[in-house]
């Protein structure tokens, strides 16, 4: 294809990676360096005709609304922000090292932390959910591919409920379900006889609920591309294992597998990407006092009680991508090194 015509053939998708993805990361990364405003606070001298005088301090909102909208990025802060205790906490780490023994100590002081308790939810959660839900997905594939097909159009509908139904919607269907009067929570409380007994009341039960829910919504992405995948696979390859002997295990072992690892690779990187920024089920679950995720930190930042942060909620989504980043590179660079091998 001639360069012009290849150009001309991409410029659309140029233009629309720019306008919505490279400008809005552009600005993202500029307001992460701006802290918002303090307000303006003055001093007010009031006087009672026979009472005297007091003073008492209030915030002038004409001052404040002006150095607002003289300066609407806030306050320059450079790295400040990156580096308070809401985010990476340098100077809290170097004085949790200087002053703790233990390692156990210094890693329960450090988790903590706001951020590095996002993170530690978030990275287990990426890392459980992804590959468990790859091995459902497969599991499931594998055995749809062999039911009759009258049999495979309901089965195939069933399987992919949980992708259907909208992520907050699904989280708050098992949110009831676990709760104390939901069917799973009252069905534990009667089986340990324990009246008390709630999947939400302490981090771990809450941990444990999360993954499997998040395992039981992202599997059926990864059966509806393995499911297409096994359609492809050479009968003729299938067929020529069967008759040196191998067994089912062996032909999926030798002959399935290494045949789908390209689209494994794909389902990998997906799914990756979208368990890092996990959200719905938190909210969902109402588990933010037991389980919060950077994405659930952005949106903390943004729904403040007080004011909308703006530089912090910045500042997590840069560290966000810059985890994906570095999370992905790996996938990566293996799939470069196999398309160079070619």
């Amino acid at each position: 294809m001639p360069h012009r015509a290849f150009f001309a053939f991409i410029l659309p998708s140029l233009v629309a990676m720019i306008l919505f993805i490279a400008l809005p990361i552009a600005s993202v990364a500029v307001q992460s360096l701006f802290v918002q405003h303090e307000k303006v606070v003055v001093e007010t001298e009031t006087c009672a005709p026979f009472g005297g005088c007091k003073k008492e301090t209030r915030v002038d909102s004409d001052a404040t609304a002006k150095l607002r909208h003289d300066e609407p990025l806030g306050k320059f802060n450079g790295f400040g922000t990156y580096l308070d205790r809401n985010h990476l906490a340098v100077g809290e780490i170097k004085a949790i090292l200087a002053s703790s023994t233990g390692i156990g100590n210094v890693v329960t002081q450090i988790y903590n932390l706001p951020f590095y308790k996002a993170l530690s939810f978030t990275l287990t959660y990426t890392f459980i959910v992804t590959p468990f839900a790859m091995l459902l997905g497969f599991c499931i594939a594998l055995g749809v591919n062999t039911l009759p097909p009258l049999a495979k159009g309901p089965v195939i509908f069933f399987s992919l409920l949980p992708m259907i139904v909208t992520p907050l919607v699904g989280a708050l269907i098992v949110y009831w379900m676990v709760s104390t009067q939901g069917i799973v929570g009252a069905t534990l409380q009667n089986l340990f006889n324990d009246p008390t007994l709630s999947l939400k009341s302490s981090s771990v039960l809450t941990w444990l609920t999360l993954l499997a829910y998040g395992i039981w919504h992202n599997a059926p992405f990864s059966f509806v591309v393995f499911y297409a995948g096994l359609q492809t696979v050479p009968d003729d390859t299938l067929e020529s294992a069967m008759i040196d002997g191998a067994s089912r295990w062996e032909r999926i072992r030798f002959v399935i597998v290494p045949h789908l690892m390209p689209l494994a690779t794909f389902v990998a990187l997906v799914q990756l990407m979208d368990n890092f920024r996990v959200f719905e089920p938190i909210v969902g679950f109402s588990a933010d006092a037991n389980a919060t995720s950077l994405s659930w930190s952005i949106y903390n930042d943004l729904h403040s009680q007080v004011d909308q942060l703006f530089g912090s909620a910045a500042a997590t989504s840069m560290l966000t991508i810059t985890g994906v980043i570095i999370l992905l590179s790996p996938v990566l660079v293996r799939t470069w090194r196999e398309f160079n091998r070619r």
